[in-house]
């Protein structure tokens, strides 16, 4: 049977199953695959909300969706070409985001009698048996049955054991449909599963068994190919939203020539900036595992008192658990890092779902006057950026500094390009180790152009000084109740803040005339839909602009000119409007909003009907 290959531009994949289905480990090993090839690529993983949802149900259903394009591409995509359905429950909570001439593969054995009663189905309907799917192109392929006999000679194995490699046959025949190579998963396999040698050849087998289906598969008579992208030349790697915060906080660590120390307690979807610093010992990295949040924070707290680069890292709930620390790094005007990984609210919320709903918490969660710049990345490969950044705005202003990231970004990929050592703009850090010609005593609280107090390490000879949480005496920083000393500490504290923007880039546009109709404003993870859509708007030939903020606090210094020379300005968010708040309560601007609280990111398609409202 001749099989003939059709060159794609682009493709989206979802990878849906049960959550022990390994949906997660199948598209991130395809991610690795894609990015080696030179593909440019964007995942978006979608955890089941409870830790073990029960079997079968759409509560228990995980996916993993990668959009892979020969073009630069700046989303995970909105609807999919092919939706890999491992049980009915998969196809049910999926089904919607699928083009409607997309293609199905289905495990038949996941659309048993009970996989289709616990999925809601009504009882004797079966989706593969009736024309409810003629829209679509079904694959039927009995996956567990055939796992099962390409594992038939391991017979140390049993039903169970031989179970959990379907989702190397499904790896193995996407592979041979989209033409690929083995290789990159083989040698992921061979450093998981080294010292277990059945384990590691059963995976390889039942791997190469679907690669194989393809081509005894008759009715499936075209594979698929994507050509490698055109990105500038370097060095690059795939990289997650997570990891990339750890290596910017490490890089700032090597640039500023200060040891980090993370105080943090494990909280969904943050856990990772801990897991992965606690690899980099060598670098001189503490990592803190508290017994809750604010022991968490409070250790961070002690740590940048004592000369270290202190970091705490946690989402919305522990946020709220950190406010009071919070207050007290402001009024100590200490440098820390606050890394908010956002999800869905408010309490618990949706843990593993995302949304950009912390920003008031960020401006305002805290009592008193209490201001700490606020700033936010926008992609995977940004939060190296980003996390860099913050720690040079807290080193050299001596505040905490709020990063805010959130579900999709932490969790999605994307290529990365290996930045240069020589091009990361310098940290300068000077502690203060003695008095100054003619200085009589210790003054804690003297301000330098930049308002910012001197930082002297605890136990330094001649400069022994008193901090706490009680209001302080301007430039004695002793205890003080008086009234005019009050409301002068607080304006000065705030103007400090302020000063920022004097030492941060100007707001500028990232495609775009600067003059127009219409302007898109964003922050954070909106950034990828609202480029995508206003970029697709401009070669269809309107006049539509984009803006993306990253410094939320202070903004830019220009950023209120930049939105006046706009008659619409439109912002979309992942909450109910908070942005749109700020942004009216600072400059006046009736500006426009278009929210989504829904756990997923904006997609494109909406975003661009939405602005076409406003041309």
């Amino acid at each position: 049977m001749s099989v003939k290959e059709q060159i794609l531009q682009e493709v989206v994949i979802k990878f849906a199953g049960d959550s022990g289905d390994g949906m997660q480990l199948t598209g991130t090993q395809f991610t690795n695959n894609t990015a080696l090839m030179g593909i440019d690529l964007a995942t978006f993983p979608d955890f089941p909300a409870e830790i073990r949802a029960p079997q079968g149900t759409l509560a228990g259903v995980s996916g993993f969706q990668i959009h892979f394009s020969s073009n630069k591409i700046f989303t995970p995509g909105d609807l999919c070409d092919v939706l890999v359905a491992m049980n009915a429950a998969a196809l049910k909570a999926n089904l919607k985001s699928l083009k409607s001439d997309g293609k199905i593969i289905a495990n038949i054995d996941g659309f048993d009698t009970k996989n289709l009663r616990l999925a809601g189905y009504v009882d004797g309907s079966n989706p593969l048996e009736d024309d409810s799917l003629d829209a679509y192109e079904v694959i039927k392929i009995d996956v567990t049955k055939l796992t099962r006999e390409s594992l038939k000679e391991f017979t140390t194995l049993g039903v169970k054991e031989r179970d959990r490699a379907k989702n190397m046959f499904v790896l193995g025949f996407i592979y041979w449909m989209y033409n690929r190579n083995l290789d990159s998963t083989i040698e992921f396999l061979k450093d998981k599963f080294g010292k277990k040698e059945v384990i590691l050849q059963s995976n390889i087998k039942v791997l190469q068994a679907g690669y194989n289906f393809g081509d005894t598969l008759e009715t499936f008579t075209t594979r698929y190919k994507v050509e490698k992208a055109k990105l500038p030349s370097g060095l690059y790697r795939s990289i997650m939203g997570n990891q990339a915060l750890a290596m910017g906080l490490i890089a700032a660590s090597e640039k500023s020539g200060l040891k980090i120390f993370l105080g943090s307690y494990p909280i969904t979807p943050a856990t990772d900036i801990l897991q992965d610093l606690s690899k980099y010992k060598a670098f001189g990295v503490k990592t803190f595992q508290a017994e809750d949040e604010i022991a968490g924070i409070a250790s961070a707290i002690g740590a940048s008192y004592g000369g270290l680069l202190g970091i705490t890292t946690t989402s919305g709930p522990g946020m709220a658990l950190k406010t009071e620390a919070m207050g007290l790094a402001m009024i100590l005007e200490i440098p820390l890092v606050i890394i908010n990984v956002q999800r869905g609210g408010p309490s618990t919320g949706l843990p593993t779902k995302t949304e950009q709903s912390d920003l008031m918490q960020a401006y305002y969660g805290r009592n008193g006057e209490c201001p700490i710049p606020v700033i936010a990345s926008h992609s995977p490969s940004d939060c190296f950026e980003v996390a860099y950044e913050a720690c040079r705005i807290a080193l050299q202003h001596m505040t905490p500094v709020i990063l805010l990231s959130d579900g999709y970004i932490a969790n999605g990929a994307e290529p990365w390009k290996f930045p240069q050592s020589k091009d990361l703009q310098p940290i300068e850090v000077k502690f203060k180790t003695e008095l100054d010609e003619g200085e009589e005593k210790y003054l804690p609280y003297k301000r330098n152009e930049k308002l910012v107090r001197p930082w002297a390490i605890p136990g330094t000879p001649g400069l022994e000084h008193r901090i706490g949480g009680l209001e302080k005496q301007d430039l004695t920083g002793a205890v003080s109740y008086d009234t005019d000393n009050h409301q002068h500490m607080i304006k000065i504290r705030q103007a400090k803040v302020d000063k920022i923007a004097d030492y941060i880039p100007l707001q500028t546009l990232d495609s775009g005339p600067e003059k127009g109709k219409v302007l898109v404003l964003g922050w954070g993870s909106t950034f990828g839909a609202i480029k995508s859509a206003v970029l697709e708007l401009q070669s269809e030939g309107h006049a539509v602009s984009h803006a993306h903020i990253r410094y939320l606090r202070p903004f830019p210094k220009n950023l209120g000119e930049l939105l006046k020379n706009f008659e619409h300005i439109l912002i979309p968010e992942i909450n109910n409007g908070q942005l749109i708040k700020i942004i009216r309560d600072e400059y006046l601007i009736d500006v426009k909003g278009y929210q989504k609280m829904m756990g997923i990111p904006i997609y494109k398609g909406e975003l661009k009907d939405e602005i076409l409202k406003y041309l």
